[in-house]
């Protein structure tokens, strides 16, 4: 990843899935980020499913640039995943794009049909 060098921010960008970052700034231990904005479809029953997100990672040279993620996220939308798959598809997807010390990543699917499933992918 070249630092700083941005294709989403400050472009007119509505859909990507690609994750940008910039130079992790001097002095940062780690980054917690959450939406609960996230949405997808259940790949047998095409039923939409709500998510909460929360990524945690602790940046070596790269932090995820924000509107990147955000886009990334409603890629998602329209594509069948199970929440378990979903966890470890956003974590690989990190670790590729910014290469952290470390990475966490928790979905929560809101419930469906009287069930709340959170899945955990990474320490």
């Amino acid at each position: 990843m070249e630092p700083d060098h941005f294709t989403i921010l400050g472009h007119t960008v509505r859909e990507s899935k690609k994750l940008e970052g910039f130079s992790t700034p001097a002095g940062l231990s780690s980054v917690n980020m959450v939406s609960d904005e996230v949405t997808a479809c259940c790949p047998i029953t095409n039923q939409r499913d709500f998510y909460t997100v929360k990524i945690f990672y602790v940046p070596d040279a790269f932090c995820l640039e924000s509107k990147s993620v955000k886009l990334y996220l409603a890629s998602f939308t329209n594509e069948g995943i199970f929440a378990e798959a979903f966890a470890v598809q956003i974590r690989n997807d990190v670790i590729e794009a910014i290469h952290p010390h470390s990475c966490r990543v928790e979905i929560i699917q809101k419930p469906r049909g009287g069930i709340t499933i959170t899945a955990v992918a990474g320490e």
